[in-house]
């Protein structure tokens, strides 16, 4: 599939920030659409990884460009320096509970992905946490100043279990900073079952002193790989962090982590990945086998094409479009074969559907 000039510039500015990166540079086409490309970067939240690859271009960078890219990459910068600093006091406040805790993308991934983890936008905080601990993990943040917003706040937590049954996540807030709380890591209980706070962990050191606790390398690529899935990777920011982890990993690892996904839950949803990656970032170059093996599979090859049109096509919101999110909730159902994750999926989707409108 042919992309824009905008596009492909996006796509390189990304790949010259990936940690391991090799020195790549951008190359920029003399008649890109710099209008048109700060709508891109802003939609897909690549600001901060553009103006790192872009801010050395001299004249040949429009002044308003360079002005705009700027402005992002500070307010980027200003918005993580806060975050890590939350991000200390959670990790001190759940150890005095003795509440396992893992932190999911944000900080750690950063970290591991770019070589100026600073320049990764981050909308809020994402935590998980074990579900019987959600209670106690509701009190805390309460304690430290947040508010329930998804589902809204009540005069008691049994709407917040209820939620939790048939999401993944509750969304919450205080001034300048937002806390995704996960008790399990995919929103259909059937994916990722072998993935939950208890699993291997690592300790990513997001700034001098400061280490927090995240998933183990191969079990963060099957995590990445279904989160990108459960929105059919609309938004280069996810593929961009999900390919800067594999630009670190040789073919035999790469593959290796595949096969691993497959045993705690990934289903297609690493195909369709790994084959994202590879079409916009060269992923699988010296990996033919898992290439070919990923492409001879036809529900995998169908959730690449739709993933490669959602992220290719007009930097629209899916809410915005005329059939709203309905591209992203069939490939959902793509995710693992059999009749009865359809069924379960659409049951899933129903039920949150009319717990949003209530709630």
């Amino acid at each position: 599939m042919a992309v824009s000039p905008e596009f492909r510039v996006a796509v390189d500015c990304c790949r010259c920030c990936f940690r391991d990166g090799n020195g790549t540079s951008v190359s920029v086409p003399a008649d890109v659409d710099w209008p048109r490309f700060l709508e891109l970067v802003r939609f897909h939240r690549v600001e901060g990884l553009a103006w790192n690859a872009l801010s050395d271009l001299g004249d040949d960078l429009p002044e308003n460009v360079r002005a705009a890219l700027l402005k992002a990459a500070i307010d980027i910068a200003t918005q993580n320096v806060k975050a890590i600093a939350e991000c200390r006091t959670l990790r001190k406040r759940f150890e005095g509970t003795g509440a396992p805790l893992l932190f999911l993308k944000g900080m750690t991934l950063g970290a591991l992905a770019y070589r100026n983890p600073a320049l990764k936008a981050a909308v809020d905080i994402d935590l998980l946490v074990d579900g019987p601990d959600l209670e106690k993990s509701a009190l805390l943040l309460r304690d430290c100043g947040y508010r329930l917003v998804e589902p809204r706040e009540s005069a008691n937590d049994r709407l917040l279990y209820s939620w939790h049954r048939v999401s993944k996540e509750s969304t919450w807030i205080k001034p300048g900073l937002q806390i995704d709380l996960h008790t399990r890591t995919a929103d259909n209980s059937r994916l990722l079952t072998g993935i939950g706070v208890r699993s291997p962990r690592q300790s990513v050191e997001v700034a001098p002193g400061i280490d927090l606790p995240t998933l183990a390398p191969d079990v963060l690529f099957a995590y990445l790989s279904v989160h990108g899935a459960s929105s059919a990777w609309f938004r280069l920011k996810w593929l961009s962090d999900f390919a800067a982890i594999m630009d670190s990993k040789d073919p035999a690892e790469i593959a290796r982590n595949y096969g691993r996904s497959q045993e705690l839950g990934a289903g297609r949803a690493a195909g369709q990945g790994l084959l994202l990656a590879d079409e916009l970032f060269g992923t699988l170059n010296g990996n033919a086998d898992l290439r070919d093996e990923l492409s001879r599979d036809a529900s995998t090859v169908r959730l690449f094409r739709a993933a490669l049109g959602m992220i290719t096509r007009a930097p629209v919101e899916p809410t915005a479009r005329t059939f709203g999110t309905l591209p992203i909730h069939w490939t959902q159902l793509l995710l693992l074969p059999g009749i009865s994750f359809k069924l379960s999926e659409l049951s899933r989707q129903a039920e949150t559907s009319l717990k949003s409108s209530l709630g």
